[in-house]
């Protein structure tokens, strides 16, 4: 009799589905038949001005280590996260992307017995890292898509481990306050660690800036994450990071893989935090396309979500589908986000101008076609 390796899986994953990414221009291009070159991808969050110069030169010179194994402490790039942010390395933890840390983080402080509060339409890899694990996830409903902290802050029990919020959350875009995370931290018990995943913080300024490092030495259960993947243009490379206390830091550093982060990824991201110029052109490129591609959305008679972060939720009805095959077949890839419980929206990366514009044409075009254009 054949063996059921289904059955021989721990019972968390055997439930799981794999996390889905946005689709690949050459996965595409090999479906339909359409050149490469000519898809426009707008799905994955990705930046779209391509790597800095700093960063490309940075990882061209360290190909001649290639033999070598990483550094697995990551001095350089914890030396320079530590001058950029005002805290010591012993705070800092690395990982292969943040979705890398986030899996650490649950899998050093919950298990079968715990509890981890995350919020309706939040980031899919929360619910995934819990069930993997065999913890109990308690997603709490939404208010106006996004966290509703005080609701959150109510269900924490006594079986509570850790709370997911991301600040500002994807896929929806929104954003709390400087205050409104600070009121919230202050109603967590220190028993209760509290995830804050900044992954698209870099995209806010000034009083709009909820920056959860100040907090870190009033909230010792705080831990914050970050990525290059984002603003810093290495999602390739997989760069990720969390800051929090030296004694949370010190558990993590137990579990995370050695040599997690290689040697390219490590020399980009060092020397990309120094390319201050390549930061703001991406801030002025992504402001600009959320305002094209919102009114872009007026004009055609669309309901979204107004986003802080490099992509924006829009609500194409009830056959979003059918409007997401229909931009796939004109070279245009989005992301379909009906498993975050949104199934008539698509979700749509911040590109150039000139693939925004491209972008509602085709969606313009895919209206039409399922009978719901203006």
């Amino acid at each position: 009799m054949a063996v059921d390796y289904q059955s021989l899986a721990v019972r968390g994953v055997q439930a799981l589905s794999p996390y889905q990414p946005g689709k690949p221009i050459e996965e595409l291009a090999r479906e339909l038949g359409l050149e490469p070159s000519g898809i426009i991808k707008l799905a994955s969050n990705e930046n779209p001005l391509g790597p800095s110069e700093k960063a490309l030169s940075a990882a061209r010179n360290a190909l001649s280590e290639l033999c070598l194994y990483p550094d697995g402490n990551g001095f350089d790039l914890k030396r320079a996260l530590s001058e950029r942010y005002g805290v010591n390395p012993d705070q800092i933890t690395l990982g292969n992307g943040s979705n890398d840390v986030l899996e650490v983080i649950a899998r050093c402080f919950a298990d079968s017995d715990a509890e981890v509060i995350y919020s309706q339409y939040a980031f899919a890899v929360y619910p995934l890292v819990t069930q993997a694990i065999g913890a109990r996830g308690v997603s709490v409903p939404a208010r106006d898509w996004g966290h509703d902290l005080e609701a959150m802050a109510n269900a924490v029990t006594d079986r509570t481990r850790l709370v997911f919020v991301a600040n500002p959350n994807n896929p929806t875009g929104t954003v709390h306050t400087a205050d409104a995370i600070e009121a919230f931290l202050e109603r967590i018990p220190e028993r209760v660690l509290v995830v804050l995943d900044e992954a698209y913080c870099e995209y806010l300024t000034g009083d709009e800036y909820p920056d959860g490092v100040r907090l870190l030495s009033r909230f010792p259960n705080l831990i914050v994450c970050r990525t290059f993947s984002k603003a810093w243009g290495l999602a390739a490379l997989r760069v990720g990071y969390s800051l929090s206390s030296p004694e949370i830091a010190d558990i993590l550093n137990r579990v995370r893989q050695p040599f997690n982060v290689d040697t390219v990824a490590l020399s980009a991201a060092t020397a990309v935090l120094s390319d201050e110029d390549y930061l703001v052109r991406s801030r002025e490129v992504n402001a600009a396309g959320l305002i094209q591609l919102a009114d872009g959305f007026d004009r055609l008679g669309l309901s979204y979500i107004p986003s802080v972060g490099n992509f924006i939720a829009v609500d194409v009805g009830e056959k979003a589908g059918a409007v997401y095959q229909s931009l796939l077949s004109q070279g245009v890839i989005v992301r379909p986000i009906g498993g975050y419980g949104m199934p008539g929206h698509l979700r749509v990366s911040v590109g150039l101008p000139e693939e925004n514009a491209r972008f509602l044409e085709a969606l313009s075009t895919s209206l039409n076609e399922s009978g719901q254009g203006v």
